[in-house]
Formats: C-alpha cells, structure tokens, sequence
C-alpha cells in the first residue's frame, strides 16, 4: 500500500491526512518530505492525522521524532490525530506516547496550538 499524505489549512494549522504505512523506503521519505516543504514554507504548527496509518515501523518512528525536533528547534509544534490502535500501542511502547501531544478530535487539536 502506497503511503500518500494531503495538506489542508484550518486556522492557520497545516493540517497533513497520512494514509498507508510508514515504512523504510516510501513511506517514511513521504513523511519526511511533506514536513520539511511545510517547515520551507515558514509552517510552525503542523498536526499529523494518522487516521488511516495501519503501520509505522522503527524507520517511521523515527521520521516522526526527526519531524517532532526539527519543528521544536524552529519553535514550531507538532502534535498527532487520530492514532489507530495499532500505532497508540506502539508509541506506548517506545514511550514516546508522552513525548508526542495525542489528540483524538481534529478540532480540540487545532484550539490546542498556541496563538
């Protein structure tokens, strides 16, 4: 399954809908392209809808946190939406659940960013 993400703008959030897998190879490069053009072009809050994610290997874990810093470092946010089971389970795992702000409803996500 291809891994494809699309971006929209909701109040000044870029909001990016992830579908597929996040995977070595394909997956993570979209992930990680998709960040870096919203970073180019001056994005400082970026949410992730993982909505329909089936899979994150190690590799797209790793994009993940890579996407996380970046922003951090830039003074950026971001925050991730609608995990599947299969990947809450995984960042409860790695322990990255408390790294990570999770929210489970798109508008609440977007009211959490600072002004």
């Amino acid at each position: 399954m291809t891994m494809k993400a699309s971006t929209r703008q909701v109040n000044g959030v870029a909001v990016v809908d992830m579908s597929g897998r996040i995977t070595l190879g394909e997956g993570s490069v979209v992930l990680r392209e998709t960040v870096r053009d919203l970073i180019t072009k001056g994005e400082k809050k970026i949410l992730l809808n993982l909505g329909n994610v089936t899979y994150i290997d190690s590799s797209g874990i790793g994009e993940l946190v890579s996407a996380f810093t970046t922003l951090r470092n830039q003074g950026g946010e971001l925050k991730l939406l609608n995990l599947t089971k299969k990947v809450h389970d995984l960042l409860q795992i790695t322990k990255l659940y408390t790294v990570f702000d999770v929210k489970d409803d798109e508008a609440a996500a977007i009211a959490s960013f600072k002004k």
